[in-house]
């Protein structure tokens, strides 16, 4: 049996090499890194294929594709959603994702994404954030304090200058493992009971719950002006957070409107709902905050341009490390022609 050529290798990092690359940069490191990527990719988001996810709606979740390309690069994430997953001891979130050279068509890089979907969510809502947010935020509510709430609180503060995390979530469990994984952070952690308590002084208010349902987080009477609402948790269709009457105050800004009004909190609004598409205000084409009594709306639900982003990162940053490993994935037989020849000479 003869080795693979190189051809047929593919550059794969699984979670064990994500978390060594990690903690090799560091975490805020790589969060502002993952912002800075996603960013310059926004600056051109005209060039990109865009479309919204491609999606399988269950009873208990979701399974999603996220495909995009620039022309030169393809990449996709296959991520899910599954609520009910925590209480059997699962992530509600996995992924992979793969980038592709356009004029080949060959994989030049296979990555676990749930720990990067994490980084790259992160990085994207501080990227926003530093458009969007009240001039000196330095106070943020994190109400639910699942698996992406230390991400957010740390991409806030390496990225946005925050100080203050004030966290709540129904289960108080949850809070206090948030708390402990923040400690020596640097961020000053505020454990608060209830949602209110935890809004108290804050300029940045960040909802991430994984309940499917149409929620209120935040109720109308909790928010006043001034604030710029992170909302990450609404991401699937019948899945909102917020209260319509604050949706009516506000100015909202999207990555990708034909997906957020399916899946973001807009989908409680008319079709007609004016929203601001957030690369537009990054390349100067809109404005976002323009006053300090406005309350902004960043209504995320994450898409393919970002999961292409962070995927370009790791192709970058893997590159000549040991922070991956090559498998044998593409068939090379030494004539293109010949597929079944080289399927026959395999036979020992």
């Amino acid at each position: 049996m003869t080795s693979p050529s190189d051809k047929a290798l593919v550059p794969f990092v699984s979670v064990d090499n994500m978390m060594r690359l990690v903690h090799h940069i560091g975490v805020e490191q790589v969060l502002i890194d993952l912002a800075s990527y996603v960013e310059n990719d926004f600056r051109r988001w005209e060039l990109f294929d865009k479309t919204p996810r491609v999606a399988s709606h269950s009873d208990v979740g979701v399974i999603e594709l996220m495909p995009t390309s620039d022309g030169e690069a393809y990449g996709f994430k296959y991520v899910n959603g599954h609520p009910k997953n925590t209480s059997e001891g699962l992530q509600t979130v996995t992924a992979f994702g793969l980038l592709a050279d356009v004029y080949t068509g060959y994989p030049v890089l296979l990555t676990e994404m749930t720990i990067l979907t994490a980084l790259r969510t992160a990085a994207t809502s501080a990227m926003a954030a530093k458009y969007l947010a009240p001039k000196g935020s330095d106070t943020m509510a994190m109400i639910g304090n699942g698996a992406q709430s230390e991400f957010q609180s740390l991409a806030m503060k390496a990225i946005v200058g925050l100080k203050t995390v004030r966290l709540y979530d129904k289960d108080a469990a949850a809070t206090d493992k948030c708390a402990t994984n923040l400690q020596g952070s640097g961020l000053n952690v505020v454990k608060c009971a209830t949602p209110q308590e935890a809004i108290e002084g804050a300029h940045i208010l960040t909802t991430c719950t994984a309940d499917k349902q149409n929620a209120t987080i935040l109720s109308d009477n909790m928010v006043g002006a001034g604030v710029h609402i992170n909302a990450i948790g609404g991401d699937c269709p019948g899945k909102t957070e917020l209260a319509k009457g604050i949706l009516e105050r506000s100015d909202v800004f999207v990555e990708f409107p034909a997906q957020t009004r399916i899946e973001g909190e807009i989908q409680q609004m008319k079709d007609d709902f004016a929203v601001t598409e957030l690369w537009q205000v990054i390349t100067g084409q809109q404005q976002g905050r323009r006053d300090p009594r406005q309350i902004t709306l960043f209504d995320s639900v994450g898409f393919a341009i970002e999961d292409f982003s962070a995927l370009r990162y790791i192709r970058d940053k893997v590159a000549g490390t040991a922070y991956k490993e090559d498998l044998d994935m593409l068939a090379d037989p030494d004539d293109p022609r010949d597929l079944f020849g080289m399927l026959q000479r395999a036979k020992t």
